[in-house]
């Protein structure tokens, strides 16, 4: 079991499933005491009875990170069962319909926007004081390859994430000198349950594959063991910073066949 969190308290959103379900059990094998958030309760339990089941420490708290209510009792239930908070994966989001800007709906992109981005600042309002408490702490927040460049039908999801990665700047620039660093992942497409919502279609999947060099889409895990890199102090040196995981997508076409 690696000891990179050994003894630590990590709290991680949109835990039911994916990339966050498997960053949780990743911080467990890693020695840390993890609270699951997520909408889905029966879903989030499963995810701490197969943590408990390993050995590991985990509790599930139900929690929508678009309402400030919500996150606030998230972190404040955090403190009362493990008595702190030292790391923080802000990964809960969305990815709506995806249509052309001028034909998306309002509440469509009011619902994409208040999860993942107003849900990201809502976590850090909340998370960071309490890491204050503690003398530091680190934070990973989820942005995506679509905050980093345009994506067609996507402009609620983009700007999103986007968000995220500034967000992750102020947070970080705001307390780097108090102990805490803040980070974002930006991963291309993933084998998890959003990523076979929006690719997995017979007619769909091999030419989104296509877009990524290496010939595949990644899995949970690899982003998640980056996600634990950065909650550790193995990246001790690195705040407002993002790091890419994308199988090539964002270095360009893919190689023409030899």
């Amino acid at each position: 079991m690696s000891a990179d969190l050994k003894n630590k308290v990590a709290l991680v959103t949109g835990g039911t499933s994916g990339i966050g379900k498997d960053t949780a059990i990743l911080f467990a094998e890693a020695g840390a005491k993890v609270v699951i958030s997520g909408r889905r309760e029966v879903e989030g339990k499963a995810v701490v009875d197969e943590i408990r089941k390993a050995g590991g420490e985990a509790t599930f708290v139900k929690t929508d990170v678009s309402k400030a209510a919500d996150v606030q009792a998230m972190v404040l239930k955090t403190i009362e069962k493990y008595g702190r908070l030292d790391t923080a994966f802000n990964n809960a989001g969305v990815e709506g319909n995806w249509t052309p800007l001028t034909d998306m709906a309002e509440e469509d992109w009011d619902r994409v926007i208040d999860t993942n981005l107003k849900g990201v600042w809502l976590c850090l309002k909340y998370e960071i004081p309490q890491m204050l408490k503690n003398g530091g702490g680190t934070i990973v927040n989820m942005s995506s390859v679509a905050g980093l460049m345009g994506t067609p039908a996507a402009a609620h999801y983009g700007a999103s994430k986007h968000g995220v990665v500034a967000l992750t700047r102020t947070a970080a620039l705001e307390h780097a000198q108090k102990n805490i660093r803040v980070n974002a992942v930006c991963p291309a497409v993933i084998e998890t349950p959003m990523g076979e919502r929006l690719f997995g279609a017979p007619e769909v999947r091999p030419h989104a594959i296509g877009m990524h060099p290496i010939g595949r889409f990644g899995t949970p895990r690899e982003i998640s063991e980056a996600v634990l890199w950065l909650a550790s102090e193995k990246s001790s040196f690195m705040t407002g910073h993002y790091i890419v995981l994308d199988g090539g997508f964002l270095a360009g076409p893919a190689a023409i066949p030899q």
